[in-house]
């Protein structure tokens, strides 16, 4: 396996560990992986036999192939959370308010809308104003 699938393997295995809110000792843990195998996959300098990916993306709720080809979704995604970036585009498609911003609207009314989401955003982290 070349360099470069290698890497890609270790780049999207990084990305659907963090988009289930799992870290590489969770699945050392999980799925009673070595710690440095596990680390080699994640670093790039290895890659798992097929029937050991077809565990971890089962593990990651992916398909196979998602570990192996990168995919528009995996190389662009914006928002962590795949609820929140589903509602996103419902909200884009539907009505482009939050995206256009009002066309018109000036930096500085701008600027406030950004702080407002903020802290809304730190409300509901439950850190103070």
């Amino acid at each position: 396996m070349s360099e470069y699938e290698r890497n890609q393997f270790a780049r999207l295995l990084k990305y659907y560990l963090m988009m289930n809110d799992k870290t590489q000792s969770d699945m050392v843990h999980d799925l009673k992986f070595d710690k440095s195998t596990v680390s080699g996959w994640c670093n790039g300098t290895r890659v798992p036999k097929v029937d050991v990916i077809i565990q971890i993306a089962n593990y990651l709720h992916v398909n196979v192939g998602d570990l192996i080809i990168e995919s528009d979704s995996s190389e662009q995604s914006y928002y962590l959370d795949n609820e929140t970036a589903k509602l996103a585009q419902e909200i884009k498609d539907n009505d482009n308010i939050l995206f256009d911003a009002y066309k018109s609207t000036k930096k500085d009314k701008l600027l406030a809308y950004a702080k407002k989401l903020m802290e809304l955003e730190k409300m509901e982290n439950g850190d103070d104003i």
